[in-house]
C-alpha cells in the first residue's frame, strides 16, 4: 500500500479518507472546521457545480480553493455517477449516448456532457485529482449493459486523457503543477470485463483509478469479492479510490485490501441525522449514538470520553441533544465536526498499523 500521494497543493498521507463537499462546503462547517478535524482532502461534484455557482463563477471567485478558503487538496469527481442516478431514476431528464451524457439542467436547458467537457471543467475549477467521466451502472445491471458500459467507459477514458494533456501542454503547467488523472473501471460483477476494462486503462495510461460503480448489494452490504478483485487487477504501484465508501466497516475491510482513497457523504449525512460514531472501529468496539435519544436530556457527560474533537471537548451530550430539539444550526457544526474526526482517527489509526 502506497504511504502517500504527491499532488500540487501537498502531499497527501494514504490511507485518507475525504468527506465530500459537495458544493464547495462540507455541510455546517466551513473550511477551518473541516481542517481542524484532521481532514487532509476533499471531494467536489462537478456535475452540481457546473450548475451551481457555474464555472464562469467559480473562475472568478479565483477557483474552487479560494472560493471555498480550502488550501488542501481537492478531488473532483467527473459528474457521471451523479448524471447516471438521475438518468436511472427518470429516463425524462437525459440519455446516455456513445458520445457523452445528454440531460437537462436544472434551468431546464439541454447539455451534452461529453469527456472532454468533463475535464475541461475539473481543471477550470483548479483540482488536484480529476476523474474521468465513465459510465457508471449498477451491481445488477444485465451483462449486456455492463459490456456497453465498458466499451464506453474505455473509449471515454482515452477521450478524457487526450483532452486532459492537451490542456495541461496549453497551461504550460510543470509536472510538480499538473493534476493527477484517475481512470474509473467498470464491468459490475463481471470479472473478465472488470479486467477488460483494468487492462485497457492500464495500457492508455493513468496516474491511479477508482472502482466504479455501485458497490453494495440490495442489503446494503459490500460487495467484498469484485471489489477485491477490482483491487487484485490493478498493480500496488497505482493507488485506487473506493468511489463512494465510507461505511467504517466497509474502510477497515478496503483498507486492508489495498484501497488507499475512500469519499461519501454518510458521515456527515449521519451527523445531521444525529447518529455519531463513537468508539474504536478497528478493534470492533465501536456503535452508533443516538443525540436525539431523550435518554440523554440530563446526559453530563460527553458524547465520546476517548475523543479530541471539539464537541467532545467542550460540551455535554445533553447540549447535543437539547440543541437537536431546538432544531438549532449549531446541532448540524458540533456533530459533524464529531463524526469527520472520528473518521480522521480511524485512518490515523489504519496508518499508523501498516
Amino acid at each position: 500500500m502506497l504511504s502517500s500521494l504527491t499532488l500540487p497543493r501537498g502531499e497527501l498521507a494514504l490511507p485518507t479518507f475525504l468527506p465530500d463537499a459537495t458544493s464547495a462546503v462540507v455541510r455546517g462547517l466551513d473550511m477551518t472546521d473541516v481542517q481542524n478535524c484532521g481532514i487532509d482532502a476533499v471531494v467536489m461534484n462537478t456535475f452540481h457545480l457546473m450548475q451551481k455557482p457555474g464555472v464562469t463563477t467559480i473562475k472568478a471567485l479565483g477557483g474552487l480553493h479560494k472560493m471555498s478558503g480550502w488550501p488542501h487538496p481537492i478531488i473532483t469527481d467527473s459528474g457521471g455517477f451523479q448524471a447516471y442516478s438521475m438518468i436511472r431514476e427518470n429516463e425524462k431528464y437525459g440519455r446516455l449516448t456513445d458520445d457523452g451524457i445528454i440531460f437537462r439542467r436544472e434551468d431546464g436547458e439541454r447539455v451534452n456532457f461529453t469527456p472532454e467537457k468533463s475535464v475541461q471543467l475539473q481543471l477550470a475549477f483548479g483540482a488536484d485529482v480529476v476523474i474521468c467521466l465513465d459510465d457508471c451502472t449498477h451491481a445488477d445491471d444485465a451483462r449486456e449493459t455492463q459490456d456497453t458500459s465498458v466499451r464506453r467507459t474505455i473509449a471515454w477514458a482515452k477521450r478524457c486523457k487526450d483532452e486532459f494533456e492537451k490542456l495541461c501542454d496549453q497551461k504550460r503547467l510543470e509536472p510538480r503543477e499538473r493534476p493527477k488523472l484517475f481512470g474509473v473501471i467498470q464491468g459490475g460483477l463481471e470479472k473478465d470485463l472488470r479486467k477488460k476494462c483494468a487492462d485497457e486503462l492500464l495500457d492508455i495510461g493513468f496516474d491511479g483509478f477508482g472502482f466504479g460503480g455501485w458497490p453494495l448489494d440490495k442489503q446494503g452490504q459490500l460487495l467484498e469479492d469484485i471489489v477485491g478483485y477490482t483491487r487484485e487487477i490493478v498493480p500496488r504501484q497505482f493507488p485506487m479510490h473506493a468511489l463512494g465508501i465510507g461505511h467504517p466497516r466497509s474502510i477497515i475491510a478496503c483498507a486492508k485490501m489495498g484501497y488507499e482513497i475512500f469519499d461519501c457523504a454518510m458521515p456527515t449525512r449521519d451527523a445531521r441525522h444525529a447518529r455519531l460514531y463513537i468508539g474504536n472501529p478497528l478493534s470492533g468496539d465501536w456503535q452508533y449514538f443516538y443525540a436525539s435519544d431523550d435518554k440523554h436530556i440530563k446526559n453530563a457527560r460527553p458524547v465520546d470520553e476517548t475523543c479530541d474533537c471539539h464537541t467532545c471537548q467542550r460540551f455535554s451530550a445533553g447540549y447535543l441533544h437539547h440543541l437537536f430539539k431546538l432544531g438549532d444550526g449549531a446541532f448540524n457544526r458540533l456533530a459533524t465536526i464529531h463524526n469527520l474526526r472520528f473518521m480522521a482517527r480511524m485512518m490515523e489509526e489504519i496508518r499508523n498499523k501498516k
